[in-house]
């Protein structure tokens, strides 16, 4: 019996499914050939019982006719690239963030119309075919997110470039809300499968742990015995936009072989023994970031870590054989020139002692040599200040795990001390500091940063504030001995995703007033939008673009929290990791201080107020304490105001959950201001106040990462500024720990109210002390939200005026929008390639 679903125009699903013939089209652009090749896909490629066609069957048929024509794109761009044989970067970040790739690929190959149109004709709309996908659960926050619009720009730009990462079974983790607060439950987004990655299993390279250094009689050392595993390809194809160039985006999956299953044992009774490799070769995938507070834990990060690099390092050498077999001579004094390899933080930071033993022990190359190849190859980006961040990993760990690698490290860490006491003798003193190894005998750590900063050739930070930290403050001594190493590197975000598909209604407005589309790819030429920034016309359709996103925010809103809002309130979103620096606390502070003031009104007081609705979402890390205590307060707050019917018409508080890429699809376009607060020189840029900004949002920040830089572009006047700056901090926390700090009574008046317990009975006070004393762990509000608060609720109200000017508030969200173009990926990868990577583009020739 065929299930029926009733389609978009009331006719069942089933019965036009089954009138549309199923014919491969693999390249299809015609809706009727489209529909086509959908139904061939859901008869012949099934993974569901048969005659069923509901919308989750439609989502996976669908997804494997676009990747039909994605993998003729895909061989494409291989054959293109190996008949030019350029030089290629390789990307190589723990983390991606992807959303969901059914919009992405049918926009970026432009065929969403066909799609829509087919789907209508097979009894589905294409709305809610998509929302069937599931975000594919490879990342965290801002690393991850940036990792992906890099190759979707990478792509677009026609480079000869790949993604490599881990194919993480769970990923991070669901976030659940409950009356306890935050409760983390496991991803489930390859429950099914995913139609969009296909297994390479002529790809599997083998990856080693533990075992011992084995020195031959002519004095070369090879890694032998411990635990070998085996890293199998899943790749999944990144299509540019309007291009035929596709990329890669290759995962890594840790495998053991039938071999390592011991048949004696199982058939003894024995069955967790005789799978025990299988079952630590399933541990390193599993999960994203798995708690590292075990001795046990901080080996299964680092191996995570070491499986990526090695994995991605032999298939990187093994391509740059290949290539150069058909050639009588070369030298791998030529790797360099074919290969660059781009650390995404520290975490891949193993990639340097692992292509410095590929080189010695298995290509036989020389010190000398194979340290000259290395440092020509890598170059690092660094994405933080944060002392708990960069890396430090334990000696005693890293002999344990990567003998061969200690090895290695140890020996740089030797000949870098030598060239500064060499060359630099006015550094002796700070050699403490420079070195990779710190020999403290408490705790001896390698330092993963300082090995990246001496090992890779380019280092960069991620926004101008961000880098110039870097070169006055963390790698100043670096920077004396190499001064033109450190580079800045603005992040950027891509149009298409974040503005182009989410936001379809503002998308067409602005390419109605530019009379050109070409700002999709570049994205400058939205500065045109500047001269009609007073036009009454365009304020109105603007005006009318930002509510059609908002009543699609408020819809989501109330499907998934139960909680009403009112589409004319000002929406005001924060939307990030939660942690103490980024200051989601001062947010709800500022918040609680406002609805007690409202309790304070009459009636008729309030009514001159402006309705605001407060929206905060985000993942807390799962042993982050402080944090997971914000989340709960949040939606502590929310209860009782938004219960409250004083003042539940004037202000609502709202957590988002289960923030991930989808969500923001929505949540972004929706926005009116947004909240990027963080502690001045504590956040290294940001993406999302670029997210927000392009999508006319106005931001209220404090002079912190790439806020700095979108300030400048879209005028001082357009952003809601306040707080310290970077420069200020340090002494305003020395003063602090000498009692100087005079607390604002705004600021202690909403402590007290949550003291008093008006937002329920958990204890709060662990939170609170955070905020108290002048000094100690815990204790001395080091992140300054009391400093902080004044400034910021004196902000607020600036918003709260400029809100009730409703045309004043329209032109700087245009202005706004129009100052976005600088925060282009395409613009940040462009200055990659040339200024670090030295690549060209590649492009696939139209047929």
């Amino acid at each position: 019996m065929a299930a029926v679903v009733e389609g978009a125009n009331g006719t069942s699903a089933t019965a036009k499914f089954e009138k549309i013939l199923a014919i491969a089209h693999p390249l299809a652009e015609e809706p009727a050939e489209v529909a086509s090749n959908i139904n061939y896909h859901a008869k012949y490629s099934p993974h569901f019982s048969p005659f069923k066609f509901e919308p989750e069957q439609a989502y996976y048929a669908s997804a494997e006719s676009v990747r039909d024509r994605l993998v003729q794109q895909w061989n494409e761009t291989s054959l293109q690239f190996h008949k030019v044989d350029p030089k290629q970067t390789y990307y190589l970040s723990m983390e991606y963030l992807q959303g969901r790739a059914l919009t992405n690929a049918i926009g970026n190959l432009n065929i969403q119309d066909a799609y829509a149109d087919a789907l209508s004709k097979l009894g589905h709309d294409l709305e809610e075919v998509v929302e069937q996908e599931k975000d594919a659960a490879l990342g965290n926050g801002g690393l991850g997110r940036l990792a992906s619009c890099f190759l979707d720009s990478m792509a677009t730009l026609n480079l000869p470039a790949w993604g490599y990462g881990l194919r993480y079974k769970y990923g991070l983790f669901k976030q659940l809300i409950t009356k306890e607060g935050q409760k983390e439950i496991a991803e489930d987004w390859l429950e099914k499968f995913s139609p969009w990655e296909v297994v390479r299993h002529d790809v599997v390279f083998p990856v080693r742990f533990f075992g011992r250094v084995e020195v031959s009689p002519n004095g070369s050392r090879k890694w032998v015995e411990g635990e070998v595993f085996q890293a199998l390809a899943y790749d999944v194809p990144i299509p540019g936009y309007k291009t035929r160039n596709t990329i890669s985006l290759r995962l890594w999956e840790a495998k053991a072989s039938s071999g390592d299953f011991n048949l004696f044992q199982f058939n003894d009774g024995q069955y967790e023994s005789a799978a025990q490799l299988h079952s630590q070769a399933q541990q390193i995938c599993a999960v994203l970031y798995p708690g590292d507070a075990t001795e046990s834990g901080k080996l299964l990060r680092l191996k995570q870590q070491f499986f990526l690099c090695s994995a991605s390092l032999q298939d990187i050498i093994q391509r740059f054989k290949e290539r150069k077999n058909g050639k009588d001579t070369w030298q791998w004094s030529e790797f360099p020139s074919k290969v660059a390899v781009q650390l995404n933080d520290t975490h891949p930071t193993l990639a340097i002692p692992e292509l410095m033993r590929l080189l010695m022990d298995e290509e036989g190359l020389g010190w000398d040599e194979a340290w000259d190849v290395t440092t020509r190859t890598i170059a690092y980006t660094n994405h933080t200040v944060l002392p708990e961040a960069l890396e430090k990993w334990s000696q005693a760990v890293m002999w344990k795990l990567l003998p061969r690698h200690m090895e290695i490290i140890d020996e740089i860490d030797k000949r870098f001390l030598e060239m500064i006491r060499a060359t630099r003798p006015d550094l002796e003193s700070k050699l403490p500091n420079m070195r990779i190894l710190d020999n403290n005998p408490q705790k001896p750590v390698v330092r993963m940063a300082n090995l990246c900063v001496v090992s890779a050739h380019t280092v960069n930070g991620v926004a101008q504030l961000h880098s110039d930290i870097l070169k006055a403050e963390l790698f100043a001594d670096y920077v004396s001995v190499w001064p033109s190493k450190l580079q800045n590197k603005t992040n950027g975000i891509t149009p298409r995703r974040w503005l182009r598909f989410c936001n379809p209604e503002l998308s067409n407005i602005i390419t109605k007033w530019l009379k050109s589309e070409q700002w999709v790819t570049n994205l400058d030429l939205l500065v045109g939008l500047r001269q009609f920034a007073d036009n009454a016309d365009l304020q109105e359709e603007w005006a009318s673009a930002k509510m059609a996103s908002k009543q699609r925010l408020a819809q989501y809103i109330l499907r998934v929290t139960g909680v009403s809002i009112d589409p004319n309130s000002l929406f005001d979103i924060q939307v990030k990791r939660i942690h103490e620096y980024k200051r989601q606390l001062m947010n709800i502070l500022g918040a609680i201080y406002r609805y007690k003031k409202l309790k304070e009104m009459s009636p008729d007081e309030r009514k001159n107020t402006t309705p605001r609705t407060i929206m905060i979402g985000g993942k807390a890390f799962a042993t982050y304490t402080n944090a997971k205590r914000i989340v709960k307060l949040v939606n502590d707050v929310g209860d009782v105001v938004n219960t409250d019917p004083e003042v539940n018409s004037y202000l609502k508080v709202v957590f988002v959950p289960n923030y991930n890429v989808s969500v923001a699809e929505l949540l972004i376009p929706g926005s009116e201001l947004s909240q990027h607060i963080s502690t001045a020189g504590m956040e290294a840029s940001g993406t999302s106040n670029m997210k927000f900004s392009l999508n006319g949002c106005l931001i209220i920040g404090t002079l912190d990462g790439a806020n700095v830089e979108i300030r400048e572009e879209i005028g001082e006047k357009n952003f809601f500024l306040f707080g310290a700056t970077a420069d200020q901090v340090p002494k305003l926390r020395q003063d602090r720990e000498n009692g100087l700090f005079k607390p604002d009574p705004r600021f202690e008046e909403a402590k007290q109210f949550i003291r008093s317990g008006a937002f329920g009975s958990y204890d709060y006070n662990p939170l609170l002390d955070s905020l108290e004393g002048n000094s100690g762990y815990g204790r001395g509000d080091y992140f300054l939200v009391g400093h902080d608060f004044p400034s910021y609720m004196d902000a607020q109200e600036s918003v709260d005026a400029a809100y009730k000017d409703r045309k004043k508030w329209l032109k700087m969200s245009i202005l706004s929008t129009a100052g976005s173009g600088k925060f282009s990926s395409d613009r940040t990868i462009s200055q990659y390639a040339k200024e670090i990577w030295n690549i060209e583009e590649c492009r696939v020739p139209s047929s």
